[in-house]
């Protein structure tokens, strides 16, 4: 069955949203101020630190984000509501600076996945469903290309296979046992291979709010453009799901690459 002309046109949206361009270039073209320079600002331990901060965070987020949702699919996504909302946690961890991010990041990882399941719901995708809710969990790994990426691994359908094993051994302990349990192993498996790629992106955040003049207002622009890029990602991710459920993945796959 061929593409519709309307579906091709939603694949290459996808395709556009889901390669380009990375956290740190969009955050440098909004402030116009090289994301390097905020590394260089970050104390020596701070990315140790920020791989343990994700990890929490994408912990809790799993648990409190998408259960009180209404599965209603085709349901219109409320993306400025949740910008917002994130916007107000960045400028409160932009005035008190980097130690406020342990606090912050939690509660802004948890919003924006809240926005991802919103979208995922917009494009007919069944969130109470246990593979919907992992794909929700998924985009944190689809950052887009960042400034330490290899081309080879770094495509949307490379993340996407390295992260299948550890997908399908989560949804096969969740179908059995639940949510519930936060140190079930093939959850933890499947948080720490998303939090490898999505610290990266949080790296990229903190660097920026690490600038000395990007202050409160700052912290809120920051992050609302961290939550932009990741709202990009979803949709890209649930317009590729969506095709896929009606045309196979292999397909989906040869189409996306040819586009």
């Amino acid at each position: 069955m061929p593409f519709q002309p309307n579906e091709l046109d939603d694949l290459k949206k996808a395709k556009a949203l889901l390669e380009n361009p990375g956290l740190a270039a969009k955050i440098t073209h909004f402030l116009g101020t090289p994301i390097e320079k905020g590394f260089a600002l970050l104390p020596d331990n701070w990315r140790g630190k920020i791989g343990e901060l994700t990890r929490t965070a994408l912990s809790r987020a799993i648990h409190a984000a998408v259960l009180t949702m209404k599965d209603s699919p085709g349901e219109r996504a409320s993306t400025i509501w949740h910008k917002l909302a994130v916007a107000t946690t960045g400028g409160i961890g932009g005035f008190f600076g980097l130690p406020a991010l342990a606090i912050e990041l939690p509660v802004s990882t948890t919003i924006m996945l809240r926005s991802i399941a919103d979208i995922a719901r917009s494009e007919d995708e069944p969130i109470n469903s246990i593979e919907s809710k992992i794909a929700c969990i998924e985009v944190f790994a689809l950052g887009g290309p960042t400034i330490t990426d290899d081309a080879s691994e770094s495509g949307y359908f490379a993340v996407r296979a390295a992260l299948a094993q550890s997908v399908t051994r989560a949804a096969e302990y969740i179908a059995e046992k639940g949510l519930a349990e936060e140190g079930a192993p093939a959850l933890v498996r499947l948080i720490v291979q998303i939090a490898e790629r999505f610290s990266i992106q949080v790296s990229e955040k903190a660097a920026a709010q690490a600038v000395p003049a990007i202050g409160a207002a700052g912290g809120a622009i920051v992050n609302t453009l961290f939550i932009d890029h990741f709202q990009d990602m979803a949709r890209g991710h649930f317009i590729v799901r969506r095709l896929e459920r009606k045309y196979g993945k292999k397909i989906v796959k040869e189409t996306y690459q040819s586009v």
